[in-house]
């Protein structure tokens, strides 16, 4: 085993956060995990996983359930389109799969809003594989302390693979995570507490060495500002459908443009085309 890799799993084993998910394996707990997590804050995720697996501990319960109950649930973790998907992933884990979170990185990437770093985040977490898993975190890391370069998405994750020691695969991936969330990060990395930052590639390029992770596939990017956008009025829209159906003369002031309602009329469209609105009688409404 790599020293720098060594070093980076003795210290995850010291520092793992006190985490609801890392307490639950199974896979379903897993992959509602990983899609709470996306651009949502641990913080804010943490209450609500607990109470959603409560309501819906399988797969077939939450096919089961009306998706606009699932949306209700979902209120504050913002980007509802996560819970759309995560419902329709369900019913394709009953449907396909008889209620199984497949164990197979095809049969995963194929089910609703799985992308590359969920299926092998749940092969990792879940089910122990020794795979590599590559978010934003991840890739800062691969980036700077192994690669000491910019990567590719294909560079990235062939790195990501070949790093993990065999039987790893779990631990590994929560050390490479935290290390990118916590010491790691985008700005002022913290490179005085950094476990492996001897070996650091970045690092021994010198101060004025540019940051590699800058122009590296995958990692974060400043996002829009929230005041004012489409995304803020898709949420008050959402927020006014769970007290009922929004008439279309409504829609304007229930999205907070009051003057504007050819913008409001843009964005309920959006809401219906990604399934989380419908139109009925001149009304938006939840979907069924």
């Amino acid at each position: 085993m790599p020293a720098d890799v060594a070093a980076l799993h003795a210290w995850g084993r010291g520092v793992r956060a006190d985490l609801p998910w890392r307490h639950d394996r199974r896979p379903w707990a897993v992959l509602v995990s990983e899609a709470m997590l996306q651009q949502t804050q641990v913080a804010r995720v943490a209450p609500r996983f607990t109470a959603f697996l409560a309501t819906w501990p399988t797969p077939a319960d939450l096919a089961a359930a009306p998706l606009a109950a699932v949306l209700e649930a979902w209120a504050g973790l913002g980007y509802y389109r996560r819970a759309r998907d995560l419902h329709a992933a369900a019913g394709a884990i009953v449907a396909r799969h008889g209620g199984r979170v497949p164990d197979d990185l095809d049969a995963l990437r194929a089910l609703p809003g799985v992308g590359p770093y969920t299926a092998r985040a749940v092969l990792a977490l879940a089910f122990g594989r020794d795979v590599g898993v590559v978010d934003t975190n991840a890739a800062r890391v691969l980036a700077r302390a192994f690669a000491g370069a910019p990567l590719t998405a294909t560079a990235a994750q062939r790195l990501a693979d070949d790093l993990v020691p065999a039987g790893t695969g779990r631990a590994h991936t929560e050390a490479m995570l935290d290390l990118g969330a916590t010491v790691c990060t985008a700005r002022a990395p913290r490179c005085d507490v950094c476990p492996i930052a001897a070996g650091c590639a970045w690092r021994a390029d010198g101060a004025d060495a540019p940051d590699p992770a800058a122009t590296t596939a995958g990692t974060s990017r400043p996002q829009p500002r929230f005041e004012g956008s489409d995304r803020q009025g898709r949420g008050r829209l959402l927020a006014a459908l769970r007290a009922g159906p929004v008439a279309r003369t409504r829609l304007a002031a229930a999205a907070g443009w009051p003057e504007d309602a050819a913008r409001a009329e843009r964005v309920a469209g959006g809401l219906v085309a990604d399934g989380l609105a419908a139109w009925r009688r001149g009304r938006l409404v939840p979907p069924t």
